[in-house]
């Protein structure tokens, strides 16, 4: 649901909004439990840090999926136009190119998106320097109940990465009813953030 909520200054928290319902899940479903943290380490990052989340990972998929869709339409279109056998050479080739773009999107979930869920970018607050980037990713194994998060900092100017991981039972930061409790949640999120943030001023 969306909130009128104002631009954040990156590092500043802003006030709960009271329409702002905290998040409430089946606490015995792993997928729900993941996704929520995936949102809660989001809304820390993003509502409340400033960060501008950037969708280039997302619209890389959708682009492979929009043109694997496209040979599947031309074929149809094709083949009612011009019926079998007629259409016999298009249909094949159609068919192959929608099978090697559906390997290509598994490759590339697999190696490039790898379970990343958040691209965030911090901007300079000049406007001179590049964004800094903020990368998120996490799995939480089946009948596991630690949910491992992992962040790396790109950082605008030397493109030099860092990264640093978390791994916390999720009963950390969930209630007995299931809803996530963010005020648990948001001082780990911040300890990765510092120690990345750290690592860079010792450099």
């Amino acid at each position: 649901m969306a909130s009128n909520r104002t631009a954040a200054v990156p590092g500043s928290q802003k006030p709960d909004d009271e329409n702002d319902t905290p998040i409430k899940v089946d606490k015995w479903d792993g997928s729900a439990l993941k996704n929520a943290l995936d949102d809660g380490a989001k809304k820390v990052l993003v509502d409340k840090n400033g960060c501008v989340e950037s969708h280039r990972l997302m619209d890389g998929r959708l682009s492979i999926c929009t043109i694997a869709v496209g040979f599947a339409l031309f074929a149809l279109i094709w083949d009612y136009t011009k019926p079998f056998p007629e259409s016999r050479p298009i249909l094949i080739v159609c068919v192959v190119s929608y099978f090697l773009l559906m390997g290509i999107l598994t490759l590339y979930t697999s190696y490039k998106e790898r379970g990343i869920f958040l691209v965030a970018l911090e901007k300079d607050k000049a406007g001179i320097d590049p964004d800094n980037i903020w990368t998120l990713s996490s799995y939480l194994k089946r009948y596991d109940d630690i949910y491992n998060l992992n962040m790396v900092f790109t950082d605008g100017k030397t493109q030099q990465k860092r990264e640093t991981n978390m791994a916390r039972s999720v009963a950390s930061f969930f209630d007995e009813e299931g809803k996530l409790c963010l005020e648990m949640f948001e001082p780990e999120i911040r300890k990765l953030q510092s120690s990345l943030l750290s690592d860079k001023k010792d450099n």
